[in-house]
């Protein structure tokens, strides 16, 4: 098989790409030579630069199409590079497993003992793998192999970051931003996402700032962190200034979940019309996000008309999809609209629409516990069931003192 040359025209897009990555403005599914881009990379591919390849499909997120995957592992197979090919094959499956961490993780144990070494591209999907299932354990077990491989990259503190944080671990999160030697946006983001996800707003505001202070712009996912920190905290004022300064002091146009982000924060604060006007002139009148979020702040609030007119929208949206149907169900519990309650059943068993039941999740020792509501699958069910309802008698005790040194 024999690919075409690696052009000047590939170099310079590929530099070009290179540079948006690193100021954080690159949007690969956005981007305008999409086809190029893919055309780029077996370019790359065929020039026997297949590390590249990968690298450039990983720090840019970008989703190639199949053709390309395909001859990455095609090129391996040409050139005899059988180590790279299983090492590239055992990545692409670990991210293809992205959502399903358990699966992924044993994916990872399975190439240790297969004597693949991991490199920053499998210890990052690791790290995303763990996340999700907030597994600190197998988390911490992959950073101590990361730290005996002597890797530095950011796209791997990055991830690592992330894993720390959705593991509710935020002194280990931080202590990995300190250690990360060249930041970029990226870095920064994962960090402010990271406190926003625990409604540290403060901590939120405070790196937004020392970000720009450094030198670095933020992207749409900063603002986007910026603007729910705001949300949260209240800072109706704070959350105009961040959204305003969007376009006029960056250039980047508020997507429709900056969007859904004011609204949320115009709603909480009791500006319930204002919130409404402000969808009414957004371009982003279908986005479910924006309806449902107005709809949230009607059920704080109790407005009723204007609950109906978000529910109405809300279902007109989305109407197959299950979680719609929570939301509406809550809502009109919440008002007291039975009628609509019983009508949005009905309509929801004749559609075939099914909600996936909800379940907890707890790791103890490395071991994964999960309960169903009504569950009594469980080894110990009979007495976490009998905990439970002891434990509001146990709670009213005026002499009950809480055992507090773990938390």
């Amino acid at each position: 098989m024999v690919g075409p040359m690696f052009s000047g025209k590939t170099a310079t897009l590929l530099r070009r790409i290179q540079a948006q990555i690193n100021n954080g403005s690159f949007q690969a599914k956005l981007h305008k030579s999409y086809v190029h881009l893919n055309k780029a990379l077996m370019n790359l591919c065929f020039s026997g630069r297949l590390r590249e390849t990968v690298g450039l499909l990983w720090r840019t997120r970008f989703k190639a199409d199949d053709a390309t995957y395909a001859l990455l592992l095609q090129e391996c197979i040409f050139r005899k590079e059988y180590r790279s090919g299983r090492r590239i094959h055992a990545q692409m499956v670990v991210i293809g497993y992205k959502g399903c961490g358990e699966s992924g993780l044993d994916l990872y144990y399975d190439m240790k003992t297969n004597g693949l070494t991991p490199d920053q591209y499998t210890f990052a999907s690791v790290f995303r793998a763990c996340a999700p299932l907030a597994s600190l354990e197998h988390g911490k077990r992959a950073h101590g192999m990361l730290i005996k491989s002597h890797i530095r990259e950011n796209v791997v503190s990055s991830a690592l970051m992330d894993m720390y944080f959705k593991c509710s671990s935020l002194t280990d999160a931080h202590r990995v931003f300190n250690e990360v030697v060249n930041r970029n946006v990226v870095t920064w983001t994962s960090l402010i996402c990271g406190y926003g996800q625990h409604g540290r707003v403060k901590k939120v505001l405070e790196s937004f700032d020392k970000m720009i202070n450094e030198g670095f712009r933020p992207n749409y996912v900063t603002f986007l962190a910026g603007l729910s920190a705001c949300s949260q905290g209240g800072l109706v004022g704070e959350g105009w200034h961040y959204f305003l300064s969007m376009t006029r002091d960056y250039g980047i146009q508020p997507r429709g979940q900056h969007y859904a982000a004011m609204v949320d924060l115009l709603g909480r604060s009791g500006k319930l019309r204002e919130a409404y006007e402000f969808i009414l002139n957004s371009p982003f009148k279908e986005h479910l996000a924006i309806w449902g979020a107005l709809l949230g702040a009607c059920r704080i609030h109790g407005d009723m008309d204007l609950a109906k007119l978000a529910a109405d929208k809300f279902l007109e949206l989305d109407p197959e999809n299950a979680g719609t149907y929570v939301v509406l169900s809550n809502a009109y519990a919440t008002f007291g609209f039975w009628e609509n309650l019983a009508e949005l059943r009905k309509n929801m068993r004749s559609s075939g629409v099914i909600k996936e039941p909800a379940y907890s999740r707890i790791e103890i020792q490395g071991k994964d516990h999960f309960f169903l509501r009504g569950d009594v699958s469980h080894e110990c069910s009979a007495e976490i069931y009998e905990l439970i309802e002891l434990m509001p008698s146990i709670l009213k005790d005026p002499n009950y003192i809480p055992d507090i040194s773990s938390t």
